[in-house]
């Protein structure tokens, strides 16, 4: 049994517990929270052991909130930790908790990979170095938009290697996600140097690759235009769906008119937390001209990094084939179903 304990309780952390607490195979140890707001009371209903900073102990006894422990006593308890914390405070908790400690940590995408402050020396995307991060301490899970092309470009470049000369990526993002509270201005912003092209060629680091960040306002999803453009004639339309219509965490849409379709069809049908889990692309304004081919996808910011934080910790703690762990995954989240079920809406 797998001890786990989840530092931090925002839109990540929420959601890991929700599936970690369903899987056989884990002892959910816990969740840690830095603050007292009402998320507070969704994880005592939910039934999770909360341990809190020692700053906040008078805090919490003097509102009379239930509490298990510290998070120092969390940590001693795990095997390993995804810290789920605020962005920033992943090396604080490494140099003060877990490396003292000598336990595995997960980090988010957030954190730093390289300088004074880096948290860990890969990037794991699944799709394309699960067998690397294999038995390792410390590694960063790629952020949502980092994982979407990831999910993307290893496909192409296993069908096409060094036919591919280029990928331009826009990446389109949203600015708040549905529960957050901080207000989404009536602006568009964009990133002067977007963390996304590095990190991705982290782990496919011969990829020419280029990519601009827009920052927009709306709730629902990413959006990422990848154009590829090839030596000679790109591929046609057909190869590429073809290519893709039995990639795991990858569904093929015809008629979505926009993000808000996905998300609230996610809603519609149930699925938890309305998180799809994977990249929807958008055949409609998918193109093949001359040289260039133009992939349009849909990304699911809340959900795309929860199972492959799941699959990170099967191959560090576990070493299990990815075949099973892609299983294991699909046993928890529904991938498979999720991905049928919305082609089948959006035929």
């Amino acid at each position: 049994m797998i001890k786990l304990f989840i530092n931090g309780y925002g839109n990540i952390g929420r959601r890991l517990a929700t599936a970690c607490s369903q899987d056989d195979e884990i002892e959910l140890i816990g969740i840690a929270k830095y603050n007292n707001d009402e998320k507070v009371k969704e994880a005592a209903q939910k039934g999770y052991n909360i341990f809190i900073p020692e700053n906040l102990i008078s805090n919490f006894q003097k509102n009379k909130i239930n509490f298990a422990g510290t998070i120092n006593d969390a940590v001693t308890q795990s095997d390993i930790v995804i810290d789920a914390s605020k962005e920033g405070l992943g090396f604080k908790n490494k140099t003060e908790f877990y490396l003292p400690l000598q336990k595995k940590a997960i980090f988010q995408g957030g954190e730093e990979r390289h300088g004074e402050y880096s948290v860990a020396n890969i990037i794991h995307n699944s799709r394309v170095n699960y067998d690397k991060v294999k038995g390792l301490d410390y590694v960063i899970q790629g952020s949502c938009n980092v994982s979407g092309m990831g999910r993307i470009m290893q496909p192409l470049i296993e069908s096409f290697g060094n036919q591919i000369k280029r990928y331009d990526v826009i990446l389109i993002r949203r600015w708040a996600d549905l529960e957050d509270t901080k207000e989404v201005k009536d602006s568009i912003e964009w990133d002067k140097q977007p963390h996304h092209q590095d990190d991705v060629k982290d782990f496919i680091p011969t990829a020419n690759l280029f990519v601009d960040a827009y920052k927009v306002p709306s709730r629902m999803m990413h959006i990422h235009q990848m154009s590829i453009r090839f030596e000679g004639k790109a591929p046609t339309k057909d190869k590429i769906i073809e290519i893709f219509q039995n990639e795991f965490g990858v569904s093929i849409l015809n008629s979505a008119n926009g993000t808000a379709d996905v998300r609230k069809k996610a809603l519609e049908l149930g699925f938890v937390h309305g998180d799809t889990n994977m990249v929807h692309i958008h055949n409609e304004v998918t193109r093949s001209q001359d040289d260039v081919l133009k992939i349009i996808y849909s990304d699911d910011q809340t959900g795309m990094v929860i199972p492959e934080n799941h699959l990170l910790l099967q191959s560090m703690l576990l070493s299990r084939p990815r075949n099973d762990a892609l299983k294991r995954v699909d046993k928890i989240f529904n991938i498979s179903k999720k991905k049928k079920v919305l082609e089948e809406e959006f035929d």
